[in-house]
């Protein structure tokens, strides 16, 4: 028996190495053109993912706002625990290589026929100890620290979101102020020209629908300046929010005079797999797989464990010795899995299987990342391409306004072309504040798209 004991060790040896202790790669490649064949990309490490979120984000106040996020929010404090969690399983992976030790104290009292009790006690220790040859608690390890690190990822991504969240909400409140204020002043020109309509009616210049036209226009910008507050309203409450605050009103600054760099460097489509949160996440979801499927490689292999207890008794068989002798006792034993329904062989297929998808999510994470920096970079690009031609536009609308009243008042045009003209030039004025905001969103998009907000 102890012969066949030494053989199927030795064997189970000599198949070991079928990858039961082999350690995961990490990638070193991505495909090609990732951000897209329109894309300059400079061989460099330098782009805006790098640089700290204070450097893309300057305003004070929105700084202030980012660090009470970061101080606050629930989501990245309940980020904060899961690694705490992640560290504690980790911990306990690498305590698995340690013996365990347990005491277990007995006493008994014994009479036959009501003569005299007879007491016997017992003290031992336990020790246990698996020896890892065949890599099972070795895997085990490597899987949980694989698990902490994916938990670190898993708060960076927070942090990250938390960061490019609070920044996105701040630049639409200013949007909207700027909007509200251009509607405001609208209002204002427009409540002029409904004075001006009612005195060219009474002197005969023009009619009722003139006046009741150029009334109902007013009216409609007001009520869009009542939306617009409902709509600042909302932004702040949800500010308020990721702030870990209750609702309140929102210090901001302006949206005119807020700068962002210039020149928007990407750097090589490599620094993903060191920067994205998610892609790092993701290809450590595999490398879990991996060391799973390394696990149940690992369980068509023996298992052998070390035992032994040490104590004193009194308990001597059939007689009771006093005082209590040391007692010793030393066990090993070795367990080969012969025959388990086909157990074995089918969670490893499972865990080969489970690698595959990790694999591919892997993959995917890495072109959906390519797609989000291309998206971002042409949103900043069209932005801008957006901003000559809408200042032109604006500057062409302003004449047209000034010009159709001066006629009108002369009787050569008619209070429509006036409406046209001075709706027009508002929509031109609200989307070109819209497209300031496209520019900037674009740009907090591609921070974050980049892996940007890390320390």
């Amino acid at each position: 028996m102890k012969k066949q004991i030494i053989t199927l060790t030795v064997a189970a040896l000599t198949l070991s190495s079928c990858g039961i202790y082999t350690k995961y790669k990490p990638a070193t490649e991505v495909p090609d053109n990732l951000y897209g064949e329109e894309v300059a990309v400079a061989d460099t490490v330098d782009n805006i993912g790098n640089l700290s979120w204070q450097e893309i984000f300057t305003d004070p106040r929105l700084q202030e706002l980012i660090e009470q996020g970061l101080r606050n929010n629930t989501d990245l404090q309940s980020a904060q625990w899961r690694v705490k969690e992640a560290e504690a399983a980790m911990l306990s992976a690498k305590l698995a290589y340690l013996p365990s030790f347990a005491l277990s104290p007995q006493g008994t009292a014994s009479s036959f026929d009501k003569g005299k009790a007879a007491q016997t006690y017992t003290l031992p220790v336990a020790a246990s100890w698996e020896i890892d040859i065949f890599g099972k608690l070795t895997n085990a390890k490597r899987r949980a620290k694989a698990l902490y690190l994916q938990s670190l990822e898993y708060e960076q991504a927070v942090t990250t979101s938390l960061i490019a969240n609070v920044a996105n909400m701040y630049y639409t409140l200013l949007m909207l102020d700027a909007q509200y204020n251009v509607s405001a002043e609208t209002a204002a020109k427009w409540r002029e020209s409904v004075k001006t309509m009612r005195a060219m009616k009474a002197a005969g210049m023009t009619d009722e629908a003139g006046v009741a036209q150029t009334e109902a226009n007013c009216y409609m910008v007001e009520a869009s300046l009542l939306d617009l507050k409902q709509q600042i309203r909302e932004v702040e409450n949800s500010l308020s929010i990721l702030l870990g605050d209750v609702p309140d009103a929102i210090e901001r600054g302006k949206l005119q005079g807020q700068s962002f760099p210039e020149e928007l460097t990407v750097g090589v489509p490599l620094q993903l797999l060191s920067r994205r949160p998610d892609v790092k996440s993701a290809e450590l979801s595999l490398a879990q797989a991996f060391y799973s499927t390394n696990a149940a490689r690992s369980a068509f292999y023996p298992s052998i464990t070390l035992g032994g207890t040490a104590g004193w008794t009194n308990s001597a068989g059939s007689m009771i010795i006093n005082p209590g002798k040391l007692l010793l006792s030393a066990v090993g034993s070795l367990t080969q899995p012969l025959f388990n329904k086909g157990l074995n062989m089918a969670q490893l297929k499972i865990a080969k299987a489970q690698q595959e998808e990790a694999k591919l999510s892997f993959q995917q994470a890495l072109l959906n990342a390519g797609s989000e920096v291309n998206n971002a970079l042409t949103q900043v690009q069209v932005a801008r391409g957006k901003t000559e031609l809408r200042d032109g536009q604006i500057t062409s609308l302003e004449t047209a306004v000034r010009s159709t009243q001066l006629l009108m008042k002369h009787g050569n045009s008619t209070y429509l072309e006036v409406l046209t003209a001075q709706q027009s030039l508002l929509s031109a004025q609200l989307t070109q504040i819209a497209d300031r905001f496209d520019e900037i969103q674009g740009i907090i998009n591609l921070y974050q798209a980049l892996g940007g907000g890390r320390e």
